[in-house]
């Protein structure tokens, strides 16, 4: 076994980055991450997690996939950074003991996706890293001994400035142009109704998901547009999104060297959320810097399959597992 895998379970789905011969494959779930009261279900995750990187392993070895062929089980280490970890991810070694068995691994890491988001950025170096996707969480750290969390309280408590929140704001402001009140925005609502249809069947989708926030951010994309396309109410909720995500950068920052990324897929759109995002940055900070991210979360779990692989691993994080 010489391979390496690296996993990144979000609000948005599972990537994956397979490595293997030099080469690097790719592969993705765009699914809503399994749940069951509430919490990470381990068990279903780990099957979809398997079924992505046996994709991913096939179209890199030339097969097509699904086609009766063996499982590829050539991976020395994998890692998993996974969402809601450790408040909504009990037992971990649920992972290493369904995907050891599978791809005969020799060491499995198991963190949050905070982790993997600040070392695809940063690469093991001291920072800031804010993660938007669905949520946000930010993650400031020397590696060693300060490990500053901020936000990732979900969409009810926290996450602010997220794609949940954003999604959440969007359809707040349809329904109220829906009802004829104040502060909303016709534009919202038409694309409420061209996503979702009648704002009841919206009412239904969302109050009886088990992953309630895949559905608020679902919408942000539609904010997006709205907002390029001059919708001022729009265009309001990304800015103060990245003014939201700007104080939970700086509030991870204490103690730290004032050197800032960010990571996920939130700022892809990056014309509407990077101006107020670094602009509340320095106005709280004005010595801070910042680095575009080097990688994503997913090639970060596959650097932290490498660390692990070799005995090297970031120990002293409080939600890193390492098994063997």
């Amino acid at each position: 076994m010489s391979g390496f895998a690296g996993v990144d379970v979000g609000g948005g789905g599972i990537r994956v980055r397979v490595e293997s011969g030099g080469r690097i494959a790719h592969g993705e779930d765009s699914a809503a991450v399994p749940r069951a009261g509430g919490r990470v279900d381990l068990d279903r995750l780990a099957t979809r997690i398997a079924t992505v990187i046996e994709n991913a392993a096939w179209a890199h070895d030339g097969h097509a996939g699904g086609d009766g062929a063996a499982t590829p089980e050539w991976f020395a280490a994998m890692a998993v950074g996974v969402t809601g970890l450790p408040g909504l991810v009990r037992e971990p070694e649920t992972l290493w003991h369904a995907l050891r068995k599978r791809f005969g691994l020799d060491a499995l890491a198991v963190a949050g996706d905070t982790v993997t988001t600040h070392v695809g950025a940063l690469g093991f170096r001291p920072g800031v890293v804010v993660a938007a996707g669905t949520g946000v969480i930010t993650l400031g750290t020397d590696l060693d001994r300060v490990w500053n969390q901020s936000d990732g309280w979900g969409h009810l408590l926290g996450d602010h400035g997220s794609g949940a929140w954003i999604g959440r704001r969007g359809l707040q402001a349809a329904l109220r142009a829906h009802d004829g009140r104040t502060g909303g925005s016709p534009a919202l609502l038409e694309r409420l109704t061209a996503r979702f249809g009648h704002p009841l069947d919206l009412v239904a989708l969302v109050y009886e998901s088990a992953s309630p926030a895949h559905h608020l951010a679902s919408f942000a994309p539609s904010v997006a547009d709205a907002a390029r396309a001059g919708d001022p109410v729009a265009r309001g909720i990304w800015d103060e999104a990245g003014r939201q995500l700007g104080q939970t950068a700086v509030a991870a920052a204490t103690g730290l060297e004032p050197v800032f990324s960010w990571g996920g897929r939130l700022f892809d759109a990056a014309d509407l959320l990077m101006k107020p995002f670094q602009s509340t940055v320095r106005d709280l900070l004005p010595v801070a810097r910042f680095r575009p991210p080097q990688g994503t979360s997913a090639d970060g779990a596959l650097a932290l399959a490498r660390a692990a692989a070799g005995g090297e691993v970031l120990a002293r994080h409080p939600y890193l597992y390492v098994f063997r």
